[in-house]
């Protein structure tokens, strides 16, 4: 009953339900309620759309989040920022760019929201809930290509990072393991580097929010390293680099 009752956020009726379906017929009500009074928690079923927490973990297979990263460019008249986009799905924690621009205008954020839709699809990842905030650079038409695929767009905010965290995150890490280690010259350039970081961060970074394990693995279910028969007297561990040696990681 503790267990139904911690796990479901069930009150002591839908409790005695599930035992009936069990085949357990002899408690009655009050035992319910008194076992859960004994266990410290409410018997009372629970009420309202619960937390933002709990929408997060109920919707988290099907759950992405986006948000903009600005980049500062060099060019022959000075630097210019460059607007990126990208999307994290919740769920597995694999990420994108959808798309980089100096200039990123109503037209071109609908654009970037069909590839990332193409994208989703094409990881077998769709979308039923997208987590971004209030910038106004996501606009009604952006949203409205989400809507067309069963999608619904959820803004959070003003102000509250801590309820697109996921984005916040992933932002941080690009930033301080890939952005502040280069000067970028242009679109190009920046679409280079982030293109070799998402490589290694789909597919080589080990991930603490996923067992500390690369995601290729997290997303077969493996939730230790797979066990190796690597000898050091016949061979040797590998430190594979990318972008002249920024990211480092190790292989048999």
């Amino acid at each position: 009953m503790v267990k139904l009752a911690k796990e479901n956020a069930w009150g002591y009726t839908r409790i005695l339900g599930e035992l009936k379906k069990l085949g357990i017929r002899g408690v009655c009500r009050s035992t319910v309620v008194n076992i859960m009074k004994e266990a410290g928690l409410d018997p009372g079923p629970k009420r309202g759309k619960g937390t933002w927490d709990e929408f997060v973990k109920r919707h988290a297979s099907t759950l992405w989040a986006c948000d903009f990263l600005t980049a500062k460019s060099a060019t022959l008249t000075g630097f210019v920022d460059l607007h990126l986009l990208f999307f994290i799905h919740v769920g597995s924690r694999r990420a994108f760019v959808a798309g980089i621009t100096p200039n990123p205008t109503g037209e071109w954020t609908a654009q970037q929201a069909r590839n990332a839709s193409m994208q989703m699809a094409e990881w077998g990842l769709p979308a039923t809930h997208l987590i971004l905030d209030h910038d106004t650079k996501f606009t009604d038409s952006f949203d409205a290509v989400f809507k067309a695929d069963g999608c619904e767009a959820k803004r959070v905010g003003p102000m509250a990072p801590n309820m697109n965290p996921f984005a916040e995150r992933f932002a941080q890490t690009l930033r301080h393991e890939l952005l502040d280690h280069f000067i970028i010259l242009g679109e190009k350039h920046l679409q280079h580097i982030t293109k070799e970081f998402l490589e290694h961060y789909n597919e080589e970074r080990p991930h603490q929010g996923v067992g500390n394990v690369p995601l290729s693995k997290a997303a077969a279910k493996s939730k230790e390293p797979e066990p190796t028969t690597l000898s050091f007297a016949s061979s040797k561990i590998q430190c594979k680099e990318r972008l002249g040696g920024l990211i480092k990681h190790s292989a048999p």
